[in-house]
């Protein structure tokens, strides 16, 4: 076949866990290049790659047993820079280089070519006089969409208000010009040019440094440190509208979780004129299939997304934008674990644009690269407009004990009256879903577990259920005791925002309350619908998780008391205090942010704790001083480097015994120390069992080659995973 059609020899990375490519070869017909996607046979079936490589004809493998590749996409190629970050982020986090390009074409039917459709657009020569109703079409046109923005014929209908009699009449006349778009309606292009909102001095000087180092076409990080309220936003979206100058440029936003930002979206529009594209896991497969289109063709000039939003092929990457950088949410801990926020300086820097880190609360790491001057650094220390930072205080639980059942102490109660009565909203904060963390049977104290994991299950009154928060299983609330059979002897144990909300109902029963945690909240539009109505004032009390930290803007909302300032506070977790103070002070930022004054309160047993000092006080200099001294002292990062080594399987004697295999061969030197194996804290998950390694190395030594050859020369049990973690955040 070779000899009737001339051929090449290519290596093709397919989205399997593979540590490698396969070879493979093309009719010259085909005229490949690196970065085409096509589909190659395997094992019988047919399977979709990226050409990675073009090789020359002689190779270890003889060409009569390669197979040919079966046909290539219409597609624009992979981008360069996309398949650099796929081997770096598979190098670094010690993954296959397949499973990391699989997050990177994770959309269904992406070869699929979209289909034509028929859209119509306003024509540039219209007649002077034309009957009210094509009047009413064509006013509707100029004051709210871009110049020759098409559409079809049902968006013209609604957008307008008019019958579709008046439509066809338009096209008919030559009013609408028709014209062929592929797959679903266009994306609105971002207007750089409408008016921006009013910047104070401090933000201008900021904006002006970051469009300078944008100016210079380089690679630069920056951190955008600012109080809650202080206008970062409207800061960065000048560095947008910079970006956007060019034509063809595509900016990326990163922000923890997709769903938590309808006001976000809304003050973008407001600002551009138009809605960015959308990327997370809540989509729908077309609409996945439809963005992705849109970014590898250029047309996607801004996309807002979660942390996966970092593998699109982005075409002509100029600036990107981690919101909300210190947060937790941003590191993925299945699969390929790997950081957002690092990740996004490494897309920078080999995009050769500039990235911006913008937080209230920086994380640790990033605060000691500004420090060294690794990352520029840049502080906005006032509130944008009226408002004033809240006042903050503490109430002693040991002082002021709480009553049985309850767990809101009388001084808090007093303070969310007193707000009531104003008319004016509260916050209630408690980082914990359902309605309490433990069931147990008060005749023989039975917990009800998780028969898959070694978690209590937690009670949801809501559903009547007990649920497992890790594996998802779930069971009716039994009315008696599964082990001695008591009846009505299962006792709640703890509070969860449900049960919180049950006593300000208790407390308030005239109040208009809402839950904001992710059981209530299962869509972006239930979200969207919470938060308008928190907006307009028809809820008085939001009782919520960690989502009401997210940088919502409520002007009515001036009192936020916090339910378990301690939970978090201790643990394995070397991050652990650093977490909770970023959270508390996220959390008190949603006080006092219009017109009107705000305080927050915070319930506690350890009022002394360096966190609440640090909150209280305002000084969180002080604060991260001693967190970093902690973490020098233990050569813990950003000093010193950290990962983890989880085997799990479902044989408990097997994941020991290899634990113990692991453990004679494990790395040892000065440089270098290896602690364990131990169980897990969560010994067993998902039907698995689970042991741990921690290793700790000085910042010079390259842990991923010792993690390599250490878990390369010993021989994998069957059954069991080895999972490597390079700088753990979460230690279960």
């Amino acid at each position: 076949m070779s000899e009737l059609f001339p051929s090449q020899r290519i290596q093709v990375l397919l989205p399997l866990p593979l540590s490698g490519v396969l070879d493979y070869l093309a009719v010259d017909d085909l005229h490949i290049r690196v970065g085409d996607f096509i589909t190659v046979p395997l094992s019988g079936r047919e399977m979709q790659g990226v050409v990675w490589d073009l090789v020359p004809p002689e190779n270890d493998v003889p060409i009569e047993k390669l197979k040919y590749v079966i046909r290539k996409s219409e597609l624009p190629p992979l981008p360069e820079s996309l398949m650099k970050f796929v081997e770096w982020v598979a190098n670094y986090t010690l993954s296959p280089y397949g499973s990391v390009l699989k997050m990177a074409l994770s959309v269904p039917r992406k070869f699929d070519k979209p289909k034509k459709k028929i859209f119509y657009r306003l024509s540039s020569e219209l007649p002077g006089k034309m009957t009210p109703a094509r009047k009413k079409v064509v006013d509707a046109a100029v004051s709210d969409m871009p110049p020759d923005y098409p559409m079809p014929v049902k968006a013209w209908v609604e957008h307008a208000a008019v019958s579709e009699g008046v439509i066809r009449g338009m096209i008919k006349a030559g009013m609408l010009i028709s014209q062929e778009v592929m797959g679903e309606d266009a994306f609105i292009k971002p207007d750089i040019d409408l008016e921006r909102a009013t910047l104070s001095d401090e933000q201008s000087e900021a904006a002006e440094h970051i469009i300078i180092q944008q100016q210079s076409g380089t690679f630069r990080t920056v951190l955008l440190e600012g109080i809650t309220g202080s206008g970062k936003t409207e800061v960065y979206f000048e560095a947008v509208a910079e970006a956007l100058k060019d034509p063809s440029a595509q900016v990326l936003v990163l922000v923890p979780e997709i769903s938590l930002t309808a006001q976000w979206l809304d003050r973008f529009k407001e600002r551009f004129g138009a809605e960015p594209v959308i990327w997370h896991s809540e989509m729908t497969p077309a609409q996945r299939r439809r963005a992705w289109w849109a970014t590898i063709r250029g047309e996607a000039r801004v996309i807002v997304g979660a942390r996966s939003a970092l593998f699109l092929p982005l075409k002509n990457l100029k600036l990107i934008i981690v919101d909300e950088e210190h947060s937790q949410t941003f590191k993925q801990d299945e699969g390929v674990m790997y950081h957002g926020r690092d990740m996004a300086v490494v897309r920078a820097m080999q995009s050769h644009c500039a990235v911006i880190l913008a937080s209230a609360t920086p994380s640790l790491e990033t605060m000691i690269n500004a420090q060294n001057g690794k990352y520029d650094w840049l502080y906005l220390g006032e509130r944008h407009g009226p408002a004033e930072l809240p006042k903050m205080s503490s109430v002693d639980l040991r002082a002021h004990k709480l009553k049985p059942g309850s767990w809101i102490s009388e001084p808090l109660q007093e303070a969310l009256a007193e707000n009531f009565k104003k008319g004016e909203q509260s916050l209630l904060y408690l980082n914990r879903r359902g309605y309490a963390p433990l069931t147990l049977c008060r005749g023989c104290g039975q917990r009800m577990e998780c028969p898959h994991c070694s978690a209590w299950l937690v009670e949801h009154h809501k559903w009547g259920r007990l649920e497992c928060h890790h594996c998802g299983f779930n069971r009716k609330v039994p009315d008696h005791c599964p082990n001695c059979e008591a009846e009505d002897s299962l006792v709640a144990c703890g509070p969860g925002v449900e049960r919180v909300a049950e006593e300000v109902a208790t407390l308030f029963p005239d109040a208009r309350l809402a839950v904001m945690s992710s059981d209530e909240i299962s869509s972006p539009t239930m979200l969207k619908a919470m938060v308008e109505a928190i907006e307009r004032h028809e809820v008085d009390f939001i009782i919520g998780t960690q989502i009401v930290t997210k940088g919502y803007h409520f002007p009515m909302l001036t009192l936020v008391g916090v339910i378990d300032a301690d939970l978090g506070m201790s643990g394995a977790d070397p991050r652990a205090a650093e977490r909770t103070w970023q959270q508390l002070e996220q959390v008190a930022g949603r006080a006092g942010r219009a017109e009107h004054a705000g305080r927050v309160i915070f319930q506690t047993y350890q009022p002394d704790h360096p966190v609440l000092q640090a909150l209280i006080s305002g000084d969180k200099d002080l604060f991260l001083e001693r967190e970093a001294a902690a973490r020098e002292a233990q050569n813990l990062p950003p000093y010193g480097k950290l990962a983890s080594l989880i085997l799990s399987g479902p044989d408990k004697n097997k994941v020991l015994n290899l634990s113990k295999e692991l453990s004679r061969s494990a790395p040892r030197g000065n440089d270098i120390k290896v602690l364990g194996p131990v169980p897990a804290p969560l010994s067993y998950l998902r039907g698995n069992y689970r042991y741990r390694f921690l290793i700790k190395a000085d910042a010079s030594v390259n842990l991923q080659n010792q993690l390599s050859h250490w878990t390369g020369k010993t021989r994998t049990a069957r059954g069991v995973k080895i999972q490597v973690d390079i700088d753990p955040y979460s230690f279960y």
